[in-house]
C-alpha cells in the first residue's frame, strides 16, 4: 500500500459545484455543449495552450480567459489603471482530457481549482466523467460560473485531486436505476471540529420490494483501490460520537419501489503525536449480503484513531 497522503476532504463547502457527464469513448467530449475542438462555445476572450503534465492521467490543454480592457479608476491613494472583466467571470474555462491508461473502465471526479496569479483558489469545481474506457481518452471544459462582486481575477486552472472508481462500481447518476434495482450514493458530509460525518442513501428504483435488516457491509481501500488492514469497524454512530443520527439498533424492514433507508459513517480525525494518520479514499459498500458493490470516495481521514462508526439502516425520515 502506498504511504498516506494528507486528502483534501469534499466535506469542505466550495464556491460552486458542477458535474459534467459522459459515456466515454476514444475522442468523444465530456459535457453537452462543446465544439469540435472541445472547448465550448465560441468567446471574445483568450485562449491560451497548456502544457503541464497530467495529475492521475487527467490534463488541462488550454485556458480561456475573458478579454480585459484597461480602463482607469480610483486606486487605494491615486489614478491607477486595472484591467476590467466580465462582472460573472463566466468567459474563465478550461479545456481538459482524462485518459485511462489502466486495463478497467473507470469513472472520473475531478476538482478544478481556479486560481489568481498569487494562487489563492477564487473558485473550484467538481467534474464527474463517467465510463472512460481503457485506452481511451475523454475531453471536456469546465467553467468558473459566478465569483463574487470584488473577487481577483483568475488567471490559471488546475487540476486540484483526481478521485477514480470502477465504472461498474460507480454510484449510479440521478434519474437512472442500476440494473440491481437499488441505488446507493453518499452525500458531500458534514464535519464540526473533529468529527465527521458521510450519510448513505440506498433508494428502490426497482419494481420489487426490497427487505433490510443490519448495517451495509463495507470494505475500506487504499488509493490503489486495495484493502486496507488495521481500521475497526464498528455498528453504531454512537460508538464514535451521540447526537449523530445513526445510532439506532437495526431492525427489519422492506423498501417499497419508489422508497429510501438511510445510514451513515462516522468517524474522527484526531491524531497521537509520533504516529502516522491513516487516510481511506474510497469505500467499497454491499447494502446486504449479496448486494452489488457500490464505491464510493468519502475520503475518510482517520488519524490515528483506527475507528470507523457506521449506521443500522432505517427507513429515510425516521
Amino acid at each position: 500500500m502506498r504511504p498516506p497522503r494528507t486528502l483534501r476532504l469534499r466535506l469542505l463547502p466550495a464556491v460552486a459545484t458542477v458535474l459534467l457527464l459522459a459515456t466515454a469513448c476514444g475522442g468523444e467530449h465530456a459535457g453537452g455543449d462543446l465544439g469540435g475542438d472541445g472547448v465550448g462555445a465560441a468567446s471574445p476572450a483568450s485562449r491560451t495552450p497548456v502544457t503541464a503534465p497530467p495529475v492521475d492521467g487527467v490534463r488541462i490543454t488550454a485556458v480561456t480567459l475573458p478579454a480585459t480592457t484597461p480602463t482607469p479608476r480610483p486606486g487605494a491613494s491615486d489614478w491607477t489603471v486595472h484591467a476590467d472583466r466580465p462582472a460573472d467571470d463566466s468567459g474563465v474555462s478550461a479545456a481538459y482530457e482524462v485518459t485511462n491508461d489502466g486495463k478497467e473502465a473507470l469513472t472520473y471526479t475531478v476538482l478544478f481549482d481556479f486560481t489568481t496569479s498569487a494562487g489563492e483558489v477564487m473558485g473550484n469545481q467538481w467534474v464527474t466523467v463517467r465510463d472512460v474506457r481503457a485506452g481511451r481518452t475523454v475531453r471536456g471544459t469546465v467553467e468558473l460560473g459566478v465569483l463574487a462582486p470584488g473577487a481577483s481575477p483568475v488567471t490559471t486552472v488546475k487540476v486540484a485531486e483526481v478521485l477514480k472508481v470502477p465504472a461498474a462500481e460507480a454510484p449510479a447518476r440521478a434519474g437512472v436505476c442500476p440494473a440491481s434495482g437499488i441505488r446507493v450514493t453518499a452525500d458531500d458530509g458534514d464535519a464540526a471540529m473533529s468529527l465527521r460525518v458521510v450519510g448513505l442513501r440506498l433508494e428502490n428504483c426497482g419494481e420489487k420490494d426490497y427487505p433490510l435488516d443490519g448495517y451495509p457491509l463495507l470494505t475500506l481501500l487504499d488509493e490503489d483501490r486495495a484493502p486496507v488492514e488495521g481500521v475497526r469497524i464498528l455498528h453504531g454512530g454512537d460508538s464514535i460520537a451521540t447526537g449523530t443520527g445513526y445510532d439506532d439498533p437495526p431492525r427489519a424492514f422492506t423498501l417499497k419501489p419508489g422508497q429510501s433507508a438511510v445510514s451513515g459513517l462516522v468517524w474522527r480525525n484526531t491524531a497521537d503525536a509520533g504516529t502516522d494518520p491513516v487516510n481511506v479514499p474510497y469505500v467499497r459498500i454491499r447494502a446486504r449480503s449479496g448486494a452489488a458493490p457500490v464505491m464510493i470516495a468519502p475520503r475518510l481521514d482517520l488519524g490515528t484513531t483506527g475507528r470507523l462508526g457506521v449506521g443500522a439502516w432505517k427507513p429515510a425520515g425516521r
